[in-house]
């Protein structure tokens, strides 16, 4: 019974991660919070003036990879913080099961954001960046690189949705990024402007 328990909980751990990354990216990530100044460094001055929604959406010099996943303490410590108002709940109640259910949902959906998000910015013909999915959540995300506040999400943009945030296609024409993952998200019945 405790691993159908756990497995359960998976699910609304990730609807739980998508509110998570949602407050993350837009709370720390585009604005400095109360002194926090690293993840709008790294993130807003770094990545997003590197990473625009033109032909730079994609890598163009090599020592800007470093610049696509974010650094490798990330992981560990954006799990945990997530996770930890799961145990403070759990922990007295001994419901280790939703405790395990939310850590793992917690990390599947990091690891997931990290994949995808090298995958946009430094695509290679995977056999992910075909599916249809993948250019979806890659056309969201460059969205997000034209206009910052908007789709905050990456990996499942239901808190973009339930909060108002999301971008189904652009505002007017810009020159976006090409390739075979990549979607047109230009406006419907507009022409295209060629990046």
């Amino acid at each position: 019974m405790f691993w159908v328990l756990t497995l359960l909980a998976i699910i609304p751990g990730i609807v739980y991660a998508s509110f998570f990354e949602w407050v993350l990216h837009r709370y720390l990530m585009h604005q400095p919070l109360w002194g926090l100044t690293y993840p709008f460094e790294t993130h807003a001055r770094v990545h997003h003036v590197r990473f625009k929604a033109d032909y730079t959406y994609h890598l163009q010099k090599e020592e800007d990879k470093e610049t696509i996943p974010m650094a490798w303490w990330n992981g560990p410590l954006l799990v945990l913080i997530a996770a930890t108002p799961t145990i403070a709940v759990s922990w007295p109640l001994h419901w280790w099961w939703l405790s395990l259910g939310f850590v793992t949902a917690s990390a599947l959906y990091y690891g997931a954001y990290e994949y995808l998000h090298w995958c946009m910015h430094l695509p290679k013909s995977r056999r992910l960046e075909f599916g249809s999915a993948f250019r979806w959540v890659n056309g969201h995300h460059l969205l997000h690189h034209r206009w910052p506040t908007t789709n905050f999400n990456v990996v499942l943009p239901l808190a973009d949705w339930i909060l108002g945030t999301l971008l189904s296609r652009a505002k007017f024409p810009f020159m976006q990024a090409r390739g075979p993952s990549v979607p047109d998200v230009q406006p419907k019945n507009e022409p295209s402007v060629r990046g």
